[in-house]
């Protein structure tokens, strides 16, 4: 049997931490949205702006339907309210390779990006952190007057007292992470 073609993804907070796409040997993915997050001039724009001159970064924009995927998965724990679009680009662009064949690695200090990642079956790694120890499902509520909304929920405000949303575990799963 054929080994799958390793791919890592790449979020925005990978080219803030330092990633150069130069020094690893492995293909290496993005989206458009990354490259406008970055700030002009700054040395995470010029190693992106690099890598892609150098063929080392593939900038690539993913199908709708894996768009599609990720929001459906993000929403039913709770994530979706907090993702970015870039965000859901990058997990969506993770979930269509993975689909073609690769192994996939997304590159992300974001946390709700793991916790999204690992419900879809996505690996991950992070930069500057550990990384997420448990996957959480999560429940909008109330701070005033206590009502609960489920975790699809898209209103930030409560709509019986006006008071602003917060979010909390429902529930959490340990994440088993490979130690190298």
């Amino acid at each position: 049997m054929r080994e799958k073609r390793r791919a890592l993804v790449l979020d925005t907070s990978a080219f803030i931490a330092g990633f150069d796409p130069s020094t690893i040997n492995e293909e290496i993915y993005t989206v458009p949205e990354v490259g406008l997050e970055l700030i002009d001039k700054t040395t995470s724009k010029i190693r992106f702006i690099t890598g892609v001159e150098s063929g080392r970064l593939m900038v690539v924009t993913p199908a709708p339907k894996y768009v599609d995927l990720v929001k459906t998965v993000s929403k039913e724990i709770g994530d979706l309210s907090v993702l970015s679009e870039t965000d859901i680009q990058v997990l969506a662009l993770a979930a269509q390779l993975e689909d073609s064949g690769y192994e996939v690695t997304v590159i992300t200090d974001d946390y709700s990006m793991q916790n999204t990642a690992g419900k879809i079956g996505l690996k991950y790694a992070s930069l500057t952190n550990l990384g997420i120890r448990y996957q959480f499902h999560w429940i909008t509520y109330c701070p005033a007057c206590g009502r609960r909304y489920p975790s699809n929920h898209e209103e930030t405000v409560c709509q019986y007292c006006g008071t602003h949303l917060e979010r909390k575990p429902r529930k959490r799963k340990s994440v088993k992470r490979d130690v190298k």
